[in-house]
């Protein structure tokens, strides 16, 4: 088959690569659909050490199952799927509690590190754990299924609240999964949604997705405006969806004493924490890690455009095309969000 294979950082070419043979618990889907998610732009260069060449990355996607392993059931041939990028083992601690992006054998398709490495869906095949596997609904295409991943991501993230209905939450960092957090707090029924970022045409975008008010990071103090728009007490929540120190102490300060910090950006394996602000303001910092069972809802929320992904996909491309696409994704081109290749 042919596969866009990163053979040493900053390399991408597509060749031809054997077939991956499914495991007994495991179905071939032949892919339809695949997103360049930031992860793999970031870890395409070795900043990450998750992308460990030789690998196929990839773990947005979307396809049609074409062969189940011996022990499969419940699945047949032809049926359109997505599904997770956890490969979860379905029976450790965390995952008999049904915290699967926990456990304690997780593994990430298209994903290489130290500990493993799992080749993902940049490919015209992928073999998969049938317990990750998702139905897609009639009114989902491929293009817009491949975007699943990414919206339980902020649906997990919102949820990591105790509640969001009538609350302020500041979101700081509005990119693809910024702007996903923005509808899954409003379709919450979030009181107040304050778009935080320095790009205005991501603002923008905020806006249109259902954010009640903007600022710019850099021409004004953003914090300052974000407790302006909450009465002078400041926003309920925050969630830091960038993974940087800057961003961090955006969204600290952004929340009023007492508040809740959701993290869900990495960008960083590092930041400064100021931790005397934490103490003394008593506020709570959630970590925020991929999703946990959220496919379900989230695919139904797709279908009901109560989350909508189409107008964050800015390109839909052949997969040959792929290495020019990430290397435009690579240098920021202005505009440019989701990027989906199509074997």
């Amino acid at each position: 088959m042919k596969a866009l294979v990163l053979e040493e950082y900053n390399r991408l070419v597509v060749t031809e690569v054997p077939d991956p043979e499914p495991a007994p618990d495991e179905v071939l889907v032949e892919v339809r659909a695949c997103g360049i998610c930031g992860s793999d732009v970031h870890g395409m260069d070795g900043s990450t050490g998750r992308r460990r060449p030789p690998i196929i990355m990839g773990h947005e996607a979307a396809g049609v199952i074409e062969s189940l392993g011996g022990d499969v059931a419940g699945w047949k041939p032809g049926e359109r799927v997505t599904f997770d990028s956890t490969i979860y083992c379905g029976s450790c601690w965390f995952c008999r509690r049904g915290e699967v992006n926990l456990c304690d054998n997780r593994r990430v398709l298209g994903v290489s590190c130290a500990e493993y490495r799992r080749h993902g869906a940049f490919a015209e095949k992928v073999a998969v754990p049938a317990r990750i596997l998702y139905r897609l609904p009639d009114e989902t295409g491929f293009e817009q299924a491949a975007m699943a991943e990414a919206a339980s991501v902020a649906v997990h993230a919102v949820g990591r609240l105790s509640a969001a209905q009538g609350i302020t939450a500041a979101v700081v960092g509005t990119g693809m999964i910024g702007l996903l957090v923005v509808q899954a707090l409003r379709a919450a029924g979030c009181g107040r949604v304050v778009a935080v970022d320095l790009d205005q045409d991501r603002l923008s975008r905020a806006r249109a997705f259902g954010a009640d008010s903007t600022v710019r990071a850099d021409h004004s103090d953003a914090a300052q405006a974000v407790w302006s728009l909450s009465d002078g007490r400041g926003a309920d929540a925050a969630f830091e969806v960038v993974g940087n120190s800057a961003a961090l102490q955006t969204a600290m300060g952004c929340l009023r004493k007492g508040g809740t910090l959701v993290l869900v950006g990495n960008l960083q394996p590092r930041v400064d924490l100021a931790l005397q602000e934490v103490v003394t303001r008593q506020l709570s910092l959630l970590g925020s890690c991929a999703s946990s069972g959220e496919y379900p809802t989230v695919l139904e929320m797709m279908a009901q455009r109560t989350i909508d992904v189409a107008p964050l996909i800015s390109a839909v491309a052949p997969l040959s095309e792929g290495a020019e696409w990430f290397r435009r994704l690579y240098s920021k081109e202005q505009g440019l969000m989701k990027v989906v290749l199509r074997p």
